[in-house]
């Protein structure tokens, strides 16, 4: 992936990505630790960017180290609004992570409520 993606992904800037993706890139180019564009909104809470990603065809369930998911990501690292988007445009919450204690075996509401996130578990358990 390049660094323009990453940019534009920290600044939760849509404009730059539509011309990223307008300049015929692949929304779903993976960096060097195997995370798409959508990963990598989904683990630093940029809504505005995962809401884009998502309408642009992103693909929802990839998965990298330890078999997380975006959705995974949005979990582990606490962003509501990021979960619910990913929950509503149909990410799999299925997928289980792997090789790691605190992963393995676990799926998106798993992780939530290990974390007692019981707002993350609502919004996992009633989206569809």
């Amino acid at each position: 992936m390049k660094k323009d993606w990453k940019e534009a992904i920290q600044r939760d800037d849509v404009e730059r990505l539509g011309r990223l993706l307008n300049s015929e890139t692949d929304i779903n180019t993976r960096d060097r630790y195997g995370q798409t564009a959508l990963m990598i909104a989904a683990r630093d809470g940029r809504s505005s960017a995962v809401r884009f990603l998502v309408a642009n065809g992103a693909a929802l369930d990839h998965t990298a180290k330890y078999g997380l998911s975006a959705v995974m990501l949005a979990v582990i690292n606490g962003h509501v609004d990021t979960v619910r988007i990913l929950a509503e445009a149909g990410a799999d919450l299925e997928i289980r992570g792997t090789g790691a204690p605190g992963f393995e075996g676990k799926t998106a509401v798993d992780l939530a409520t290990a974390q007692s996130r019981f707002d993350m578990v609502e919004i996992l358990r009633t989206v569809r």
